[in-house]
């Protein structure tokens, strides 16, 4: 189900308007745009604390003393293609799971970080210190 939203920015008087996906489409489509990008380009994740009201309705609701209820906006763009979606409190845990599977699937192009062998690292110390000290002696 799609739903229509509009976001104003707090520095500007643009809004945005965005479809917001549910959770599961949004995963969906985030897979694809991984897919896309493999070939060329990069897909660019955000995520922001937001409340999908405007200032001044949150302004109205500290007043009259009622709770605001903070959502995660979580935003994908490839290109000129933007998705987004809402998660609650409720949903983040099982959302961040799936969210991990979808990343861990598609970092396929990073590179693996060379490791030095802890040993041969240490023997290069202690030699390089055993050749010091005889040098000062041969001087001395």
């Amino acid at each position: 189900m799609l739903v229509p939203l509009a976001i104003c920015s707090e520095y500007t008087s643009e809004f945005v308007f965005d479809v917001l996906l549910q959770p599961d489409p949004f995963l969906n489509e985030l897979t694809s745009m991984f897919e896309k990008s493999t070939e060329k380009g990069s897909v660019w994740v955000t995520f922001k604390r937001s409340s999908l009201k405007s200032k001044v309705q949150r302004n109205k609701m500290k007043t009259a003393g009622e709770a605001i209820d903070y959502r995660c906006l979580i935003r994908a763009t490839y290109g000129n293609k933007t998705i987004s979606t809402s998660v609650g409190a409720k949903d983040h845990q099982r959302f961040q799971a799936s969210y991990a599977t979808v990343l861990k699937a598609h970092m396929t192009a990073l590179k693996k970080r060379e490791r030095k062998d802890k040993k041969k690292a240490a023997e290069k110390k202690k030699g390089g210190a055993k050749k010091a000290k005889t040098d000062a002696m041969v001087i001395a």
